[in-house]
């Protein structure tokens, strides 16, 4: 792989609240020195629905010489309101770019189905239904959705462009069925079930196959046995506030599991690098709504829920870490042992100056 990355949340914007109440400068620079220098990472998609925390954010990654994937990642919000925040993000990121950092900007992830639009249904359920519940108007109703996208895309990278002047990429699910001649970089966000992983490899070959170079984000499974399986669903055990819409507890007992969630980054990674994907971002580095709870009820511990890396606390600090309020799971270790294979391969097959 080109770029070892990772998805560094910077707070998802749901009807105007922020996931991340507090986004502490101090600890953005600190975790992203953790991503270069313990797990390997020459890169970091920065997610989030806040053009000015993931600047900020931005400016600490270009300090530490990270190839910045600048992703913009809009939930419920209307054409005309994601076209707004692409326009302020690509001023951003062109400042950025043009002081040096190197910069790719993402114009998207999943909108078809994380925003109204697209797809019939005021909420990412009913969006789904729409698409899936009726076999026989499926593809139907596909074919309006990509549709649909295509139009709002042949727009808003219009308009990026005349802002940003680095690679552009759209992160995509595979049913959209992006046109890929508007960019420079095909990406997908690529998660692996059971139900697919007998085609799972051949099918990133194909991708692969392709002229342009392909990126995968957004793979990951959450801490609970039996996660792996249903790894695209594997958050979905979680009860939502129904008026405020955050994460409550679990619907259900679960057992932790953090090394079926590292095996399968493992196989992941490895199927990755091997069929010449160009660059992959673990999804993703910490997910501060989710906490570990250890010590009470096993159905308030969030975590279990949560694809992130580390597990985060609520009330203490870690051990590994202790300036931080989180310590790594099993996976962790599996990420950067994996990255820092990559890079010493890199390192010794490089051409004598």
């Amino acid at each position: 792989m080109r770029a070892k990355g990772i998805a560094y949340n910077t707070g998802f914007v749901v009807d105007g609240h922020n996931s991340i109440d507090h986004l502490d400068p101090d600890r953005v620079g600190r975790e992203l020195t953790i991503i270069r220098d313990d797990l390997h990472c020459t890169a970091v998609h920065l997610v989030g629905g806040d053009p000015e925390r993931l600047e900020l954010a931005a400016r600490h990654a270009a300090g530490l010489g990270l190839e910045i994937w600048f992703s913009p990642y809009p939930i419920e919000q209307t054409p005309a309101e994601i076209q707004t925040l692409f326009a302020d993000c690509a001023d951003r990121a062109e400042r950025l770019r043009a002081n040096g950092a190197e910069v790719v900007f993402v114009a998207g992830v999943e909108l078809t189905i994380m925003n109204p639009g697209f797809v019939d249904g005021a909420r990412l359920d009913d969006r789904l239904a729409t698409l899936f519940a009726d076999p026989a108007a499926r593809p139907r109703r596909i074919a309006q959705a990509r549709a649909a996208l295509d139009t709002f895309l042949g727009q808003a990278v219009a308009e990026i462009r005349t802002r940003f002047h680095g690679p552009v990429t759209y992160a995509a699910i595979q049913f959209e069925g992006v046109d890929w001649s508007r960019f420079d970089i095909i990406t997908y966000e690529l998660i692996r079930s059971a139900e697919v992983e007998p085609q799972f490899r051949e099918a990133v070959r194909t991708l692969t196959a392709q002229p342009r170079p392909v990126a995968v984000t957004g793979f990951s499974t959450a801490t609970w046995r039996g996660a792996a399986a249903v790894a695209p669903q594997s958050m979905a055990i979680v009860e939502h506030d129904e008026s405020t819409g955050r994460p409550r507890r679990l619907n259900g007992d679960y057992q932790r599991d953090e090394q079926e969630q590292a095996t399968y980054l493992a196989e992941m990674l490895e199927i990755f690098d091997t069929e010449g994907v160009d660059s992959t971002f673990v999804h993703l580095f910490a997910l501060d709504n989710y906490p570990h709870r250890p010590d009470g009820d096993p159905r308030d511990d969030l975590d279990i829920a949560s694809p992130a890396i580390v597990k985060v606390f609520e009330n203490r600090r870690g051990d590994t870490y202790p300036d931080m309020p989180w310590e790594p799971k099993a996976a962790f270790t599996t990420v950067a042992d994996h990255y820092g294979r990559s890079r010493n391969r890199r390192d010794t097959t490089k051409p004598a100056a």
